[in-house]
């Protein structure tokens, strides 16, 4: 303690109010750095906040120096920019944000500035002078407060200097808030009956505020009135504002709504803060906890995991949007429901076994890599297609697309009522899967053993020679690399639910059902009755349509395109697999029952059908979950419930009621 009070003599001998810009804030930035010490706890730092007190208020010439020095900052330095804007992102592409905050991480600013937001940058930099700041106590704040505070040359029209650089800040606030709500993308988007009408009058009833803040004598029932109305205008901007997200079945979103409506939000958020270290009878904390918020904020607009983990996040709510409007038809919810499911599935089961049949078909022409994936996948996407088509279900498939789904009934998660609910919809999931995958496997296998029998019948062959059969089952099995691979199958069905959730969302932001329902041109080529039925066909559809064609590329192409950089991977979806085990096998005979080959391909089925449905559920749900800013808390409670349930009725999760 006493090498720290040796050096705070020397620091506040440096005090030079008269010095020129740079020398003052450098000046500041030492002091911080002083108080924050080794940063070895917040304490220590709130500790030496008392031992700067203590030395100024003991020496009233310091005092005074401070106090000048305190002047020809605030003279120097506009405090409003940094109240009102500090924090928040300009709306620009990731790109040219990324290389912007990579440039103040490499070049160092100068104190030589006059931007508050540089200086502040600079003197408060990270998290830890949060976790001080909110230590200090209502004493230490009052002691502050009292330090700063000149009153004589302080005051503007007879308020404090810093209340007219707070309402400033409010009012600055306020009109980008209008401006949003301005905004074509969410003006044209909001409720009819909201609009944007609560926007028209927020500057007026600011006015009135702002005259009643100012108005000497003070009326501080008329000063409490004004502020309620202002208040309560400026929900009413929030909820215009929130009504966008009803309409986004009709509209679509995209990334510049997402950010709009996020911006808007935090504006909202920061104007109660001023707010409060405005009409707050005792300000000192009001400002304090504003001081915190800042430094929080400056460390999320300076690092670039936050801007990866922001645009994400904007990403995931475009996507999820959409893919939790179509995942809702996977669910089952009872025991009509449930058989509905195992025959779609069956269907699809038996259709995938023509798939198989085409598969070893287009291998047989012996093409190249490259040509062999494309074609094949081209087959895959058109026998997904058919699938969709003729209303049949492809069991994993589902998952990456009701994770939205369920994720969106995350959104009032505070109630163990809620928490039931929602445990109810995972049990509904499980069994829906379940049935899914029963469906598809249970009918594939004799689909594909009667295709193979009826080949050798019109050939005078089996469908595949034997060591061609014996390789297909080794490839399979368990004891090989086919877990890693069925695990990177369901980060390709999670990709194929992205790639739907982004198509159905560009087409309806887009408005092309209503292009092709009544553009002209189209019109003129097919006719006003066959453009309505195209239009909402194509609306039906194209979240399917882009899934299927995206999954059955990435299918037939991901083992080429691994081959070319010699990464040796290659796919495994469950219905697929069963399909080729059972070719295999009818192609071996009955001796193959004897063989262990077999055995061990047919041990890997449900451990492929466990890892296609696990994985592309997990990453649709966690970025499902990002999308709706659902708490580490929330989350926790929810795995209490799941696994509570597990215990005590596993029967629900594969049977319905």
């Amino acid at each position: 303690m006493a090498a720290a009070s040796l050096d705070l003599q020397g620091l506040l001998a440096r005090l030079d109010p008269t010095a020129d810009v740079a020398q003052r804030h450098i000046w500041l930035i030492d002091v911080f750095d002083w108080l924050r010490g080794d940063r070895a706890s917040p304490q220590a730092a709130v500790g030496r906040v008392s031992l700067l007190l203590d030395a100024v208020e003991a020496r009233p010439e310091l005092r005074e120096r401070l106090r000048a020095w305190w002047r020809a900052f605030t003279q120097a330095v506009d405090l409003t920019t940094l109240l009102a804007d500090y924090g928040f992102a300009p709306r620009t592409a990731f790109v040219s944000e990324l290389t912007e905050r990579l440039r103040r991480k490499i070049l160092p600013g100068t104190p030589e500035t006059t931007d508050a937001s540089d200086l502040f940058r600079m003197v408060l930099p990270g998290a830890f002078d949060a976790g001080w700041i909110a230590l200090l106590d209502d004493t230490q704040l009052a002691r502050i407060g009292t330090l700063l505070a000149d009153a004589a040359l302080d005051d503007i029209d007879g308020a404090p200097r810093w209340r007219h650089t707070v309402m400033d800040a409010v009012t600055y606030c306020s009109s980008q808030v209008v401006a949003a709500g301005f905004s074509p993308e969410l003006r044209l988007r909001m409720s009819a009956a909201s609009e944007s009408r609560a926007f028209h009058a927020l500057m007026s009833d600011l006015d009135a505020l702002r005259e009643q803040m100012f108005r000497a004598p003070r009326d501080e029932d008329a000063l409490q009135a004004a502020f309620v109305a202002f208040r309560d205008r400026l929900d009413a901007c929030r909820a215009s504002a929130s009504s966008v997200y009803t309409h986004l079945e009709d509209n679509g979103i995209s990334v510049g709504l997402v950010f709009r409506l996020r911006q808007l939000r935090e504006r909202v958020l920061r104007i109660r803060e001023l707010l409060d270290c405005l009409i707050s009878p005792a300000p000192a904390p009001s400002v304090a906890r504003l001081v915190g918020r800042l430094v929080l904020a400056g460390g999320e607009r300076n690092s670039i995991r936050a801007l990866i983990a922001s645009n994400s996040s904007m990403l995931a709510a475009k996507v999820t949007e959409r893919s939790a409007e179509t995942g809702e038809h996977y669910i089952t919810r009872d025991r009509a429901s449930y058989l509905q499911m195992v025959r779609k599935a069956a269907g699809g089961g038996a259709l995938t076994a023509l798939t198989v049949l085409l598969k070893f078909g287009i291998y047989s022409l012996a093409l190249s890599a490259f040509w062999s994936g494309f074609w094949s996948g081209l087959m895959y996407a058109a026998s997904f297609v058919a699938i969709q088509l003729l209303h049949l279900t492809l069991a994993t498939k589902q998952p990456a697309m009701t994770a939205p789904a369920m994720a969106a009934r995350l959104r009032d998660i505070k109630t163990d009522a809620a928490v039931a609910d929602f445990v109810d919809e995972v049990a509904n999931l499980v069994r829906s899967q379940v049935a899914a995958v029963l469906g598809n496997v249970g009918l594939v296998v004799p689909a594909m053993l009667a295709l193979a029998l009826l080949v050798q019948f019109a050939l005078g062959r089996p469908l595949l020679d034997v060591a061609h059969a014996a390789a297909t089952l080794q490839s399979l099995s368990l004891a090989g690399p086919t877990a890693l691979f069925a695990a990177m199958t369901g980060v390709l069905l999670f990709a194929a639910s992205i790639v739907a959730g982004w198509t159905e969302n560009a087409f309806v932001l887009h408005r092309l059902d209503s292009a092709m329902r009544y553009n002209p041109r189209i019109g003129a080529f097919l006719g006003a009755a066959r453009a309505r039925r195209w239009a909402t066909f194509m609306r039906t559809n194209i979240s399917g349509f882009a899934s299927n064609i995206s999954l059955g590329l990435m299918l037939g192409l991901l083992p080429a395109f691994a081959g070319f950089f010699g990464l040796g991977l290659d796919v495994r979806h469950v219905t697929l697999s069963a399909g080729q085990i059972a070719a295999a096998a009818a192609s071996m005979g009955m001796a193959v029952l004897q063989q262990p080959a077999l055995w061990w391909a047919v041990a890997a089925i449900p451990v492929i059908g466990a890892l296609n449905v696990s994985v592309s559920f997990y990453f649709a749900f966690r970025l499902a979950l990002r999308a709706h800013s659902v708490s580490l808390g929330d989350r926790a409670r929810i795995r209490s419930a799941i696994w509570a349930r597990w215990r005590s009725r596993p029967i629900s999760f594969f049977l319905p009621a």
